[in-house]
């Protein structure tokens, strides 16, 4: 066993190294080579270390760098070599952190990672959390409080009576609402198309002029953070609006909620901590490793009655806080030990930081692009930059080139009508010179298309 587990660390550093000097996308052939994957299920027990050689030797050069520097695409940010160790560290515990008694380490790391979440994003003390696979997931967990909340205010029990013969939910959300709300909401029976779609400003914010009245069983979801242009719904006016006529606000902050531990940026997020529920994602913004959304509900009865179950076999009965009661999942992996190892490793002051700098590097990718001829269409608030090289098929064409130039990754997006290259910019690796070095590359590449 030690000398297996000490040539997985050996490849996996050996792998992180060597980010640096290969192409961000992997190269053809690699991707070809993933064939010789496709063998018959052996007959019988083979060489672990073989088999960890050929993962290795066959599997790492067809990754996509998502771990390095130049990678800008879909608001990923690698990992903290501390919450990587960590995880590795609960990998080895192996514990289905479901429940305090049987998991009680990975239980209580995941309480403390809880409270110093809520310190640092700066919200209520008082909220429940849970921790998931992603924001698709936390949207989900949150706004199946939500529902039972809204629908227990109209003297309905969602969870067991169903929605057959329920008060009706009206649901608002931004046109520019982001696909995992609208999965969510089809999962929780809520409806795909049923929802209000309220008209956006040219930064895709949510205009308030144009919310409708507010009557019976209410959810109102607004953005912190565009997946585009990084731009926040005016959330505080919406919350006022919202809790007059007795309205849930819940807020899909995937990448966006974790300005507010930023204060220089905390005024784009105003009033964010008068909504009902939060949903972010960790491997995004406090770069741990995948998977690990986080889903927050002021009312933690809301979020335990929506999630919690019992069975005679499960040593539910606890003082403390069962895990698994503000999940979907019983069986779940210990996702608060590698929170919980980058908050303390980088600290309130750390954490501001590295979100800083990402956003400052996004205002350094805007300008110098801009400089060189580039069309930016955003307002870069946060660290989305949207660069248009021309009509949609040349914008295409030079996206497609810088791809397989390998030098940075990013993708494209269509928004508000217009086809775009998207930069996210969200690592913790990423310095100003890799900004420059990537912007060179894109002129260069955009000068030869």
């Amino acid at each position: 066993m030690k000398e297996l587990l000490t040539d997985a660390t050996a490849r996996a550093i050996r792998y992180l190294e060597g980010l640096d000097t290969r192409p961000v996308a992997p190269a053809p052939a690699a991707v070809t080579a993933l064939h010789a994957l496709d063998e018959p299920l052996p007959a019988g027990p083979t060489d672990p270390a073989a088999t960890l050689k050929l993962l290795d030797e066959i599997g790492s050069p067809a990754t996509m760098a998502m771990a390095g520097r130049r990678f800008f695409g879909f608001v990923i940010g690698g990992s903290l070599p501390v919450s990587l160790a960590a995880n590795w560290l609960a990998g080895a515990w192996d514990q289905n952190a479901a429940l305090y008694r049987p998991t009680p380490g990975a239980s209580h790391l995941e309480q403390v990672a809880l409270r110093w979440l809520l310190d640092v994003l700066r919200l209520p003390p008082e909220c429940s959390g849970a921790f998931v696979t992603g924001a698709t997931v936390a949207n989900l967990c949150a706004l199946a409080a939500a529902r039972h909340a809204v629908l227990a205010k109209a003297g309905w029990n969602v969870e067991a009576q169903g929605l057959f013969g329920a008060p009706p939910v009206t649901v608002i959300v931004g046109a520019e609402v982001h696909p995992s709300v609208t999965k969510s909401l089809g999962i929780l029976g809520l409806g795909r198309s049923r929802v209000v779609k309220v008209p956006v400003d040219g930064q895709g914010r949510m205009r308030v002029d144009q919310l409708p009245a507010l009557t019976g069983p209410t959810i109102v979801i607004v953005q912190a953070g565009n997946v585009n242009t990084g731009a926040f719904d005016p959330i505080g006016e919406i919350c006022r609006r919202a809790h007059a006529a007795g309205a849930w606000v819940h807020v899909d902050g995937a990448f966006g909620l974790w300005a507010n531990a930023v204060p220089a940026l905390a005024p784009l997020a105003a009033g964010i901590a008068d909504a009902d529920s939060w949903a972010t994602d960790a491997h995004k913004w406090l770069n741990v490793p995948y998977d690990c959304g986080l889903a927050f509900v002021r009312d933690p009865h809301a979020l335990q009655a929506a999630m919690a179950i019992t069975a005679e076999y499960l040593p539910t009965q606890s003082e403390h806080r069962n895990p698994s009661d503000f999940t979907p999942e019983l069986s779940r992996r210990a996702r608060g030990v590698e929170v919980w190892a980058a908050l303390r490793s980088l600290g309130r002051a750390g954490v501001a930081d590295l979100i800083a700098r990402n956003c400052a590097q996004a205002r350094r990718f805007a300008a110098k692009l801009s400089a060189a001829g580039c069309e930016i269409l955003n307002e870069v608030v946060l660290n989305q930059v949207l660069v248009a090289f021309g009509d949609a098929e040349r914008t295409r064409r030079v996206i497609e080139a810088i791809q397989a130039d390998g030098t940075c990754w990013a993708g494209v997006t269509v928004w508000q009508g217009r086809t775009a290259m998207r930069l996210s910019v969200s690592s913790w690796a990423t310095t100003d010179a890799d900004v420059d070095r990537s912007v060179a590359a894109i002129v260069r590449v955009m000068t030869q298309v």
